[in-house]
């Protein structure tokens, strides 16, 4: 199969280019380059420039290609931007699925694996388990995770429509690199954010430490990028040989939970620092602890998890102090 992957030049999209190219899978690259960058793209793989918005090109590519199989990572992701430009992240997540939809079905795709997140559950209540479930309802707190659902709605209603075989992976906290030059240049979660403040001599900051968790702050389940790559090159295997319009949702996490402190805590002893956090007021709508049931994908696909968060963090530091040397400790 060819597999068009849009976003394919960002942190996320190089990484499963990385891994689709690797297990044998042809790939082609779709990307606006407004956050991708091109240097990202493996030798061999073609890459298109152009956005998801523009269905002509995306027609174009898509014949020229031969694509029988889209992985969408494309759109915008940042929860606060999201709040303050909401027509904006409806208009590039939503439309933009539904142009590139249209396209696909039209080019008689016959899989598509669609980039969702675990922002989609909100401030999910998890029961006994302390793990979210794909059952579990979702009740998204951002207009980003607001797209993400509706994106899951249209991927599905397509599949169920036309015979598209469909997938939807709800991501947890990705980090970590598998290489220095694939890391996450922007500093948008948890980790590159402690990683500017000690760059920068500060102390990392705590958003709140009066949560129900052991140590007060927030839990999260983090998933090495390397292992999410991973993950999609099986979700579009499982689909090549799956029936017209057999569709799945997967969460994609490791199942264990990392406080805040906690993360800070490994970061500093990693990097070789020695700055305590600090805690400072709650963020509205943070959940206290967010975890996933990582049980239906190893049912689903035989795929678990391989990396641990000591791997995440000391990868994506490598990649931190390649684009910043000052970082480094002596």
């Amino acid at each position: 199969m060819t597999w068009l992957i849009t976003g394919g030049a960002g942190y996320i999209g190089a990484h499963v280019v990385r891994a689709m190219t690797e297990a044998g899978e042809q790939a082609v690259v779709y990307d606006d380059l407004s956050t991708g960058i091109a240097e990202r793209v493996p030798d061999g793989v073609p890459l298109a420039v152009g956005s998801v918005l523009d269905g002509e090109t995306l027609a174009q590519v898509l014949k020229e290609h031969a694509v029988t199989g889209v992985v969408h990572l494309a759109g915008k992701k940042q929860v606060g931007e999201s709040v303050e430009r909401p027509l904006h992240y409806y208009h590039e997540n939503v439309e933009g699925l539904r142009v590139l939809l249209d396209a696909v079905v039209t080019a008689g795709v016959e899989s598509f694996v669609f980039s969702s997140s675990a922002s989609v559950y909100g401030m999910p209540d998890a029961g006994v388990s302390g793990l979210v479930t794909e059952e579990t309802p979702c009740l998204p707190l951002s207009p980003y995770g607001e797209t993400k659902l509706a994106g899951e709605w249209l991927v599905r209603a397509t599949g169920r429509a036309t015979g598209l075989r469909t997938a939807s992976l709800r991501y947890f906290n990705v980090a970590g690199a598998a290489r220095p030059d694939l890391a996450d240049t922007g500093v948008f979660n948890l980790v590159p954010m402690v990683f500017e403040r000690l760059t920068a001599g500060e102390a990392p900051r705590i958003f709140g430490a009066d949560y129900p968790t052991p140590d007060g702050t927030c839990v999260r389940d983090y998933i090495h990028v390397v292992d999410l790559a991973e993950a999609h090159v099986s979700t579009a295997r499982k689909l090549a040989g799956a029936p017209g319009g057999s569709d799945l949702t997967l969460n994609i996490g490791r199942g264990e939970g990392v406080s805040v402190r906690e993360m800070a805590e490994l970061i500093n002893e990693t990097t070789g620092y020695d700055i305590p956090p600090v805690v400072t007021a709650r963020r509205p709508g943070d959940p206290a602890r967010v975890v996933a049931s990582a049980g239906r994908i190893a049912t689903e696909l035989g795929w678990h998890a391989r990396y641990d968060v000591r791997d995440m963090v000391t990868s994506a530091w490598a990649g931190w102090v390649r684009l910043h040397p000052e970082a480094a400790r002596a």
